[in-house]
């Protein structure tokens, strides 16, 4: 019998090797998971929905990111890379390096087939610990659909609307704008097939 061990690492070598590597990876509570590469349907619909709130909010007090900002979820001891995260005012950045965010008001993910169970279970378990986080989303990839979560005012609840009509639209309230699924979902054919 084999036995395997995992060989857990400290935050901070994590965040040394990640600082020198030339592939991102994620951290998870002593564990360090490499990232794929994504699929071209993946990063068209990431570089839409970046793009548009980039325009909406050039003239606020309002940064968005596209998969290279990473987040820091200390509750949990997660350092990830969401698809697009969007803050505002001050970012609150956390190490000595200021390279972590740990207050986003909106993440959202695309979802692939490798990740989809993870970014609506765990991950979103994860990212609910974020006082800071109002609103999460998750846009599908192989269909025009997003799932779109926000948390209520008492803090405690998350209230979910799906939407999967191409001619509608989403609010993020907490930011003040509105994201057309036609917007979304901009050059992309759904009929290929990806690997």
């Amino acid at each position: 019998m084999t036995v395997h061990t995992k060989h857990y690492v400290t935050p901070e070598e994590y965040l040394a090797l990640e600082r020198a590597a030339e592939t991102k990876s994620e951290y998870l509570d002593g564990e360090i998971i490499g990232m794929t590469g994504a699929s071209r349907r993946h990063s068209l619909i990431t570089v839409n929905v970046g793009a548009e709130l980039n325009r909406q909010l050039r003239s606020r007090p309002c940064e968005v990111h596209i998969s290279d900002l990473r987040v820091l979820v200390a509750a949990r001891r997660l350092y990830t890379y969401p698809d697009v995260i969007v803050f505002c005012g001050e970012p609150a950045l956390s190490e000595r390096y200021r390279d972590n965010l740990t207050n986003p008001t909106v993440l959202i993910e695309v979802l692939s087939p490798s990740t989809e169970a993870y970014d609506r279970g765990a991950k979103f378990g994860h990212y609910r610990t974020l006082d800071s986080l109002r609103e999460y989303l998750l846009v599908s990839q192989s269909q025009p659909h997003v799932d779109h979560f926000t948390r209520q005012d008492d803090g405690s609840q998350w209230l979910l609307s799906s939407v999967g009509d191409l001619a509608a639209t989403i609010v993020l309230s907490s930011i003040q704008c509105q994201l057309a699924m036609a917007e979304i979902y901009y050059k992309v054919k759904f009929g290929e097939i990806e690997s």
